[in-house]
Formats: C-alpha cells, structure tokens, sequence
C-alpha cells in the first residue's frame, strides 16, 4: 500500500483523517495536509509532539532519546509523530484541541437522496455527497443544518465511511425542527453539514463486543456493522447487539439487521419492547434481555447509544451485578425539542 488513512482525534472531539505514505512520518503528513500538530524539534528531542496511537501498527524506529519517549510510555501506546511511520491505517490521539492545531471541524455539503418515513417513529435520511465529504470513523456524528433557520442537529451516521451516499437515522419529533422540516423536503436540497465528531467509535476488535441501542442510537451501531462485515473475512469475535425501544411502532431497520447476521459471521441480535402492552415477545428494558452468555465473563467491548436514562440504567446494573467489561464505550443523545420552544428559548 502506497500509503495509510490515519484518524487524529482532537480533545474537543474533532476528528480529522489524513493520507500518510508508507514512508512518511505523521507528522510531515499531517503539515503537508495544513495541520500543525504539536512540536518543537522534530527530531525526537523534545517530546512536545508525544500522542498516543489507540489503533493501528506503526514504526517509531531508534531515533528518539529516552527523554523524550521512554520504554513505559511506548509500551503504552505512546508515540511521537515527528517519528511514527505507519503500517497501516491507524487511530492517533491528540492531546490539544484542533483550533491549536490551526484546523476544525470540516464544512461540506450533501444533496438529500432519499427519505424513508417509519410511520411516527423516525425517518432514514441519505444524502448525495461530493468529493469533498470528509471520511468518519464508524460510530461518529455530523452537525446538520436545517435549512431555512440558524439551527443545525447533530445526528450518528448509519451508512459506511467513504460510500458516496450518507444516510442517518432521524426520531420523528412532532413538532420538531427537522422533522417538520423532513416531512416536506425536496429530493436534491443542498444540506450543509460540520464535522465529523465525537469519542464514540469503533475501536479495533480483539474481543468479544456488546452492542447496546436504544431506539434511534441504532444509527450508529449500522455504520459499524457495515464496517465489520466488510471486513468480515478477518472478524474472529462474536458480536451481539441488544436494540430496545419504547413502542412497537419504534422497531426499525430489524430486516437490515437481519441482512448483517447473514453478512457478518459471528453476529446475533436481540430486539426488545419496553411497553408493557407490546405483543412482541420480548418485552422490557435492554437490561433484562442482557444473558451472562454475551458479557464473557467481563472480557467483553461495550458500546451504548442512547437516551440519558438507558445509558444510567446500564450503568446502575453493571454496578447493582459487578459486571466490569474490559472497556466501555458510550454515547447519550437527547431527543431535540419541538421548533416552536427551541425559538423561545
């Protein structure tokens, strides 16, 4: 390979990925694509440029004194880009925000494609994206805004990084800005879009992992099961997802589910209804639908998306059982409010 896409994720949660040469330093890359990330000497001197690599196999060779990066810290993970030749695509940590770095969040635009409505449970939006479409690591977020007001709403991509097509899946908020907005809106309507941002993402997969949604917090989970089963051929871990909602009305995408178990070796999913006047057969919270079987022992990933009381009630049962899973990884989004109390707010 000529060269490798590598992630940088900033401490304010702006992610920027760049092409790195298979004999170019991070470093160099990342000033030749106008990010200046920390350093000084860059000779492995000083250690200002020290980051930790969270993903990916890399070279630091012998050029750095132990000053600047001791055994213990490259042990850990630590590196110093003015050194680090990648071997493969990888996921490198920065420990300042972008705006230090003289960069941001990428602007770009998407004509929308398609919108699937769900009844009154939620929408799939796509949209048609240009060159200019920044790659996302799987599990991350975009701001959009909505078109004809200042606002914008910041929704999980549901669709693969690097596809010409993005999609999202959308609540249906009655009364609320978008999805009014999304009730009405015109095939090839240019939305403009920040980003892509957030912590949660799929980190590589080295074992067991729980994948935990509630209602639309499905969104993200899509995008990285389309980014495991292409990949698939290298995927020796189970993967279960456990996708709970409050309505029967509010289970979607369960055949697009039902494709990946096809798909993807390894994977199984179980869906739930909180309502207790569901008829389907599963009813009641993800937590009471979570066997030992698919925890491991605690050698387990977890990820979660969801609303705040899903992600406290998963939190509380973990504690309430001693479940302790080798990491844990979680996203809490809050439903908009209706159009008209966002103004007069």
């Amino acid at each position: 390979m000529s060269s490798y896409r590598i992630a940088l994720n900033f401490e304010d949660g702006v992610t920027r990925i760049i092409e790195c040469g298979a004999k170019e330093k991070v470093l160099d890359a990342a000033f030749r694509q106008r990010i200046n990330l920390p350093m000084d000497c860059s000779d492995g001197v000083c250690g200002t440029c020290k980051c930790r690599a969270e993903s990916g196999r890399y070279d630091l060779g012998d050029d750095y004194i132990e000053e600047a990066l001791n055994e213990d810290e490259a042990a850990e993970g630590m590196v110093l880009t003015c050194q680090m030749v990648p071997q493969s695509d990888c996921v490198v940590a920065v420990p300042v925000p972008s705006s230090a770095c003289k960069t941001g969040t990428a602007r770009f635009a998407g004509k929308v494609a398609d919108i699937t409505t769900f009844g009154e449970a939620a929408f799939t939006l796509t949209l048609e994206t240009g060159a200019d479409a920044p790659a996302f690591l799987p599990g991350q977020y975009v701001n959009i805004g909505v078109p004809g007001s200042d606002q914008h709403r910041s929704y999980s991509f549901s669709s693969a990084s690097g596809d010409a097509r993005m999609s999202f899946l959308i609540k249906n908020v009655p009364g609320g800005l978008m999805s009014g907005w999304l009730a009405s809106a015109q095939a090839g309507t240019t939305l403009e879009m920040t980003g892509p941002l957030g912590s949660f993402y799929l980190r590589p997969v080295t074992r067991p992992l729980l994948m935990l949604a509630g209602g639309t917090g499905l969104a993200p989970f899509l995008s990285m099961l389309e980014e495991l089963a292409r990949q698939a051929q290298g995927l020796a871990q189970p993967v279960h997802l456990i996708y709970g909602v409050t309505r029967d009305q509010d289970l979607v995408l369960v055949e697009q589910l039902e494709q990946y178990a096809q798909r993807l070796p390894g994977f199984s999913f179980t869906t739930c209804v909180a309502d207790p006047a569901t008829t389907h057969p599963r009813q009641g919270y993800v937590t009471q639908h979570m066997p030992a079987a698919v925890l491991h022992d605690g050698n387990v990933d977890v990820y979660l998306c969801g609303p705040p009381p899903m992600v406290e009630a998963v939190q509380k049962h973990f504690q309430a059982n001693g479940i302790v899973p080798a990491s844990f990884h979680y996203e809490k989004f809050v439903t908009s409010q209706p159009a008209a109390v966002a103004v007069a707010a």
